[in-house]
């Protein structure tokens, strides 16, 4: 049963790395939560996490948190390996789960955590925060106010440098990751493309090994369509050796420029242009966003409001799961494993 809009939303965080850092400070910006337990394989992690929330609790093992009964929600940052076991087990002992992105390491994994949520009436989010950044969020309201009339296509670029011994670390052994660059923040862009242009029913592109001496992709390339015809043209890398994100959306009437995510990827900045009845050069209006990111607790909010009206999440589980076939299908064309294969 849905808690009332009283009760506070116990949460067990499990994973203590930098991702479960920030759900846990995310946590602490939202009104009604509590971090009740840190679990992380590494009981220095824990107890570093758990410290610094007074009456939270540390453990190295996640099924003492979820046995919990005080704790109705969990959140599963951990390697990209361990994420849907986890919260399998965290759904199967009727507790709701923000997961974090990809979710799982293939689509089967997904499948099989819907249908135990589907049976415990409980919700699962999937944790792409890129949806609530700010110059996001304003691209979202012009695209719904229609000032960019009729959308034609979308253009994303996203990538990093990578760092000495990238290709030594996790993300670069398929057996923990699932893949490489296209599963790591290919498929944010896949979202993002998603969330503006609806479902693609033609996935086409390859993914790369250019540069890093590892087995998993370092570059990848996708053209996708729905079936009106719109097109994202994607391309997500990690030699982009100075970081950055690019997201264009362009309708008949006009086209939004998001440019940065902060950090690293340079202010987040958005841009308006508007078409003129004459054409030539458009009308422009630019917000800038540097007052730093503040997606996390946006989006853990959203997910106890999803909790507190016990509505289905977006993104949930069925958006992960279109992602995560489409990440398939583009590693079977290029020749990589994936979980099936």
């Amino acid at each position: 049963m849905a808690p009332s809009s009283q009760t506070p939303v116990s949460f067990a965080i499990i994973g203590c790395g930098l991702i479960g850092k920030k759900r846990a400070a995310a946590l602490a910006g939202v009104p009604g939560t509590k971090l009740a337990y840190a679990c992380d394989l590494d009981p220095a992690r824990a107890a570093a996490l758990s410290g610094a929330y007074p009456g939270s609790k540390s453990s190295t093992d996640h099924r003492e948190a979820i046995a919990d009964s005080s704790v109705g929600a969990v959140v599963v940052s951990t390697l990209n390996s361990s994420l849907a076991p986890i919260a399998l087990d965290a759904v199967n002992a009727g507790k709701h789960v923000l997961l974090e992105k990809p979710g799982a390491l293939g689509a089967g994994q997904l499948r099989e955590l819907k249908q135990a949520a589907e049976q415990k009436g409980v919700s699962v989010r999937i944790g792409y925060n890129h949806r609530f950044h700010p110059a996001l969020l304003k691209a979202r309201e012009i695209v719904d106010s229609g000032a960019l009339g009729p959308l034609m296509f979308l253009r994303g670029r996203y990538g990093h440098g990578g760092r000495k011994g990238y290709d030594r670390e996790w993300r670069a052994d398929p057996k923990l990751s699932g893949g490489g660059e296209l599963i790591d923040q290919g498929v944010h862009l896949i979202d993002l493309a998603s969330w503006f242009l609806g479902e693609f029913t033609t996935v086409e592109g390859h993914a790369s090994t250019l540069f890093w001496d590892m087995k998993v992709d370092d570059n990848a390339f996708l053209s996708l369509r729905t079936a009106a015809g719109q097109t994202a043209w994607l391309h997500v890398s990690c030699t982009e050796w100075k970081n950055m994100f690019s997201l264009e959306i362009y309708g008949r009437d006009g086209k939004l420029s998001v440019d940065g995510l902060g950090g690293s990827y340079g202010t987040e900045r958005l841009v308006h242009y508007r078409m003129l009845p004459e054409m030539g050069p458009p009308e422009a209006t630019m917000w800038e966003f540097p007052s730093g990111d503040n997606s996390w607790v946006l989006e853990t909010s959203a997910f106890v409001d999803d909790i507190r009206a016990g509505r289905a999440p977006s993104p949930g589980l069925r958006e992960g799961i279109r992602i995560l076939d489409m990440v398939e299908t583009i590693y079977r064309k290029s020749g990589y494993p994936t979980p099936n294969s």
